[in-house]
């Protein structure tokens, strides 16, 4: 079942660019939220993708060694 959410506080230059972006893409604003609010909530926060990577690392170790990587590294500054 779909449930309200409310915002209040939002600046008129905010909604008013919200809107404008609905309207490129020929939609409502409450479609177009819809929308990017569901976008944002399929994907992990910065915080949830860190801790996969580190699981993922504890699990299955390093597999380049350090000199690699900063050679590498240094390699692009030059």
């Amino acid at each position: 079942m779909a449930v309200q959410i409310t915002i209040r506080g939002v600046p008129e230059r905010t909604r008013d660019r919200l809107k404008a972006r609905a309207a490129l893409k020929g939609q409502s604003m409450q479609a177009f939220l819809r929308f990017e609010l569901e976008r944002i909530a399929s994907q992990p926060s910065i915080e949830e993708w860190l801790e996969e990577v580190r699981e993922h690392k504890r699990i299955f170790g390093t597999r380049i060694p350090t000199s690699a990587i900063l050679g590498a590294r240094d390699a692009d500054r030059k």
